[in-house]
């Protein structure tokens, strides 16, 4: 079959579930995500194993197009306004969502499943499994306040936290990472050079954004007359030249592009035509196809195996996002439905933590355990991405954000 037949198929088959899924009042992403899965390899096998790969850059481009429009979202008046509450409900639910997962998966792993021989090895898998726990994928949240317009403090304050939980989920990874190492008896492990890398990483990763985001708030200047057509040449262009180049220096992708959007919504005269082009033409195309693929790449037959700890991970985590977004909004001056709902919207998983995953998985220490990390990863991004855009539509919809 051919690459473009089955490119058609994919995004046909993700356009026609997600309208049926909106006709039975169920998220549109809901839809795609059931459309990759009936098409995955390992049901009905429409698509090859071979596809998966080859659309990995129709992925990038869509994960590039969805952090720069989360980016947008965070002008400087807004993070002046909310942004010490946005740091607080993250340090808060990120920390307290890590501590659970660790707890939880240790007395699960030594005591309760018998796992690991070695108490060393039990810590250092619970904690590297803990770290994954505090990044959240916004992508699913954001289609759905798109889909359905919301607007209002919930939808504010999931985008902002979802923003700051990549960097909290890399920093608590980065030095999981290290101490799991050290528990491991690596000879070459050092938690001073990992925070240097991890501080490098950032860094780098926010100056190309920024870089970029400066360099189209130029070219839409000088081109200022073109047509929305040449504008949005421009746009993607750029953009995707962002996350080639953040990937080609092996610092965070996702970082770059939202950093990028957050230069051109802070100092670009033209931000409203710019992120109202793409949320007019590229956005839906967008969702299809990133969301069709996501359901795609996810391997079935690893959520039968090892679901006692799926379900242990997902518990812990939703209590922990939960518990730190409600203890903390007592002591700040929120809303209330931010209390109540905000955490609904941060369910999500998927994107980065199957990247962090991947790079346990690449370290020789950790070959004992690193396979089951992974499978506990992609089992809990299926219930996630099936689930997930369910919760953050009622969240939202009890918020009073979508009429």
């Amino acid at each position: 079959m051919s690459l473009l037949l089955i490119t058609g198929i994919v995004i046909f088959s993700g356009f026609l579930l997600g309208e049926l899924a909106a006709r039975i009042s169920l998220p549109k992403i809901s839809g795609y995500i059931i459309a990759g899965i009936l098409l995955n390899p390992q049901v009905f096998g429409i698509v090859p194993h071979s596809f998966i790969e080859t659309g990995e850059p129709l992925v990038n481009i869509s994960l590039a197009v969805i952090t720069f429009h989360i980016g947008g979202s965070l002008s400087f008046s807004k993070i002046r306004k909310e942004g010490k509450n946005y740091l607080l409900m993250t340090l808060a639910e990120s920390l307290l969502a890590y501590l659970l997962v660790f707890g939880v998966v240790f007395i699960a792993v030594q005591y309760l499943l018998n796992v690991f021989d070695s108490v060393y090895v039990s810590v250092a898998f619970s904690m590297l499994l803990a770290s994954l726990a505090a990044p959240t994928d916004p992508s699913a949240t954001l289609a759905v306040i798109e889909e359905y317009k919301a607007k209002g403090p919930v939808s504010s304050s999931v985008l902002g936290i979802a923003a700051f939980d990549d960097v909290m989920g890399i920093v608590l990874f980065t030095v999981s990472l290290a101490s799991a190492k050290i528990l491991m008896g690596s000879a070459d492990a050092s938690l001073v050079s990992s925070l240097e890398h991890m501080g490098h990483n950032i860094g780098l990763a926010l100056v190309i954004g920024g870089a970029f985001g400066f360099l189209l708030n130029f070219l839409s200047s000088v081109f200022r007359k073109e047509t929305e057509g040449a504008l949005i040449v421009l746009i993607l262009g750029i953009l995707i030249a962002c996350f080639g180049t953040a990937s080609f220096l092996e610092v965070d992708e996702l970082l770059s592009t939202l950093a990028m959007g957050v230069i051109v919504v802070n100092y670009n005269k033209q931000r409203d035509e710019i992120f109202g082009l793409v949320e007019r033409y590229t956005e839906e195309l967008i969702f299809v196809i990133f969301f069709t693929l996501s359901g795609l790449h996810l391997d079935i037959s690893l959520l039968s195996g090892n679901s006692a700890l799926v379900v242990f991970f997902i518990i812990a985590r939703a209590v922990g996002k939960y518990t730190g977004i409600w203890g903390v909004s007592s002591f700040i001056d929120v809303p209330s439905q931010v209390k109540k709902y905000t955490s609904g919207g941060l369910l999500p998983q998927g994107g980065i933590v199957i990247g962090l995953a991947l790079l346990v998985s690449k370290e020789e220490i950790f070959k004992e355990f690193s396979t089951l990390i992974m499978t506990v990863v992609i089992g809990t991004a299926i219930i996630h991405e099936l689930l997930g855009p369910v919760i953050s539509k009622l969240s939202l919809k009890k918020a009073g954000e979508i009429k």
